[in-house]
């Protein structure tokens, strides 16, 4: 946890916080109180009255970890002096702003901002004896576009590290009651925070209020999407950021789920499906689309016949890679492999110098933008060949699978029969009328299967000739 320094006019600020909270103290009044949760242990802070024009936007906030990456330049000032005006400002924009696009203004605190106008602020925020806003900061951006002179705060002790900070944060903002939900993104870093603090993944899982596989699954995702910013850096120097994916939850949790069924049968083919469809997430396809890469046979079965050829890797690294100090030597990737790397490789790249407005000239921007629409109409055409082939397969698999919950329900039947007989409570005219119902049912298939199958099996032919025998008699 970094340690980020005192801002100015803090200890001028505490003295004025220490005076208030006296005269609290010594009022006869009735004094507020706001409780938090610390150490698994409820803290009880008075509540006081603070100018808004002195206290600091929390620079380690985790509501806008992710999208301080929006504006790399403002990041490293904000980074390097956290309580400049430049930085502050910083902050304030992207606490206003929508977590997947910052460029937009976020209609949740526009809401935010009418109810403190229609009703005022109701629930105080928290802040340390040095003024940094620990809780409230967005409530403290929108106090201040409404010109409001003060907020009131509950205070933190003197004694609280950033660690002790952090901790409160994350107890106050994963409250079943809190307003605005940290976007997902964000989430998973202060998942990874509190593991980087040491904590194992059960006492994270209960701390987020959510399963131990919960955790383990947004460690992976998040641990994927550093790798594809990391790859998605070119020779030009642009690099997608975190922001990015901001918008590919359920996506990303799917992959998780069929990656890990399939690498369970098959390291490799895991692998390059993996690949594909992080290719599709990136293109921007929907969830329902991306659903018909199911496996790695994707790419030469339909992707091939729509990509040209140079997005395919020539030929695979197949030498074998040795494992430094151990003496052990793993194999390269497949041919099959190294091409879904390069597909995918050249997708994140072509995203990351489309977007790029600052260190791309336009005409390398412009080609990667054409590149990247190529690669999109290429997965649009395959995707549309493999759901077309799925629909069918799901067509011809409806009537057999049908036929099985049938022949499940003959078999719960049976036991139902056994039972109500041992009971004599078998009403035996409904059931003499459900068999003439089976019968005709029966009748129907038999027809049908008929006409439709040129080389019955012993089953078809079982059902032929039992029908046969019903019509002769």
């Amino acid at each position: 946890m970094r340690e980020l320094p005192t801002p100015p006019g803090a200890a001028a600020l505490s003295e004025l916080i220490k005076k208030r909270l006296a005269e609290a103290t010594a009022s006869k009044g009735t004094r507020e109180t706001v409780t938090v949760e610390w150490n698994q242990q409820p803290l009880h802070v008075e509540v006081i009255d603070l100018p808004l024009s002195r206290l600091y936007f929390n620079p380690a906030t985790h509501r806008i970890r992710a999208q301080r990456s929006h504006d790399p330049q403002r990041d490293r000032a904000l980074h390097e002096d956290p309580y400049s005006t430049q930085s502050q400002d910083y902050l304030k924009f992207l606490l206003q702003a929508e977590p997947k696009n910052p460029s937009r203004r976020d209609p949740d605190f526009e809401n935010l901002k009418e109810s403190l106008q229609s009703f005022g602020q109701t629930d105080p925020g928290l802040v340390t004896h040095e003024g940094i806003l620990v809780n409230g900061n967005t409530r403290a951006a929108a106090l201040r576009e409404l010109g409001r002179q003060s907020m009131r705060v509950g205070i933190l002790p003197e004694s609280f590290t950033w660690t002790d900070i952090n901790a409160i944060e994350l107890s106050l903002q994963l409250r079943d009651d809190h307003r605005r939900e940290y976007s997902y993104i964000n989430r998973m870093l202060a998942m990874e925070e509190q593991a980087g603090l040491g904590k194992d993944k059960q006492a994270i899982a209960k701390e987020f209020r959510v399963r131990k596989e919960t955790v383990e699954q947004e460690r992976w995702i998040l641990s994927t999407i550093r790798e594809q910013i990391k790859r998605s850096q070119g020779p030009r120097g642009a690099v997608l950021t975190l922001i990015d994916f901001e918008d590919h939850q359920e996506k990303l949790k799917e992959l998780h789920r069929a990656y890990e069924k399939l690498r369970a049968v098959d390291q490799e083919q895991a692998d390059v499906f993996k690949e594909l469809r992080l290719a599709a997430i990136t293109l921007g396809f929907a969830k329902t689309d991306v659903r018909h890469i199911e496996d790695g046979a994707f790419q030469d079965t339909y992707l091939r016949k729509e990509l040209p050829e140079v997005f395919f890797a020539a030929t695979a690294d197949e030498d074998a890679v040795t494992v430094p100090g151990l003496g052990v030597s793993i194999p390269g990737d497949t041919d099959v492999l190294a091409s879904a790397r390069k597909i995918h490789d050249e997708v994140l790249q072509a995203k990351a110098e489309a977007k790029d407005l600052s260190g791309v000239p336009d005409d390398d921007r412009k080609h990667a933008g054409e590149k990247f629409q190529q690669v999109w109409k290429a997965f649009d055409g395959a995707l549309d060949k493999a759901g077309r082939s799925a629909r069918l397969r799901k067509r011809k698999q409806l009537a057999p699978a049908r036929l099985a919950d049938a022949c499940a329900d003959i078999d719960q039947c049976v036991v139902d029969l056994v039972q109500a007989r041992a009971s004599r409570a078998l009403d035996e005219e409904a059931f003499d009328d459900a068999v003439v119902n089976l019968r005709e049912s029966l009748r129907k298939l038999a027809h049908q299967a008929g006409r439709g199958i040129r080389n019955p099996g012993s089953g078809v032919s079982w059902l032929l000739e039992a029908a046969s025998m019903e019509d002769i008699s």
